[in-house]
Order: C-alpha cells, then sequence, then structure tokens
C-alpha cells in the first residue's frame, strides 16, 4: 500500500523556521520516502506505507520534543506499492 501523508507543526512563525519544523523536516529528508514537498504553510510526503508510517511516527516524536504545540496530518491511501 501507498500512502500520501500532507502535515504542518505549529506554532508559525513567518521569518525564520521554528526548531519543531526544522525537526520535522530533518526527519522526513532521511527518511526512505518516494516524493517529498516541504513548504511553509504544509508538506506532502508519500511512499510505501511502512516507510511512511515510520516517518510519522519520528516525525511526531522529534518535532514535538522540539516544541512543536501542534502537529495536523491527513493519511490519504493512493495505491498500491510500486
Amino acid at each position: 500500500m501507498r500512502l500520501k501523508v500532507e502535515f504542518t507543526t505549529e506554532p508559525f512563525d513567518l521569518d525564520e523556521a521554528p526548531a519543531h519544523a526544522l525537526a520535522a523536516r530533518e526527519v522526513i529528508e532521511h527518511a526512505d520516502l518516494d516524493a517529498v514537498d516541504v513548504g511553509p504553510f504544509g508538506n506532502t510526503v508519500e511512499g510505501g506505507a511502512d516507510a511512511v508510517l515510520a516517518a510519522v511516527d519520528a516525525l511526531l516524536r522529534k518535532s514535538l520534543g522540539a516544541g512543536a504545540t501542534r502537529v495536523s496530518l491527513q493519511v490519504n491511501v493512493v495505491g498500491e506499492q510500486r
């Protein structure tokens, strides 16, 4: 199964990326994912279910540990594993 996750971490800071956003970005950039789109207001990742779920677990733990007060995410099944 392939999954697509859209997520944001808060609180927002438009002047510079907060520590929790940088922690989330680091997790995603080092995960074994097929597609990653990191932006200032939302991020999207896609890949096999195991890789995506492992990345989401690490993302939640690291971004909350780095000061995120809210993490919003949406998970969609987008197809079968490639």
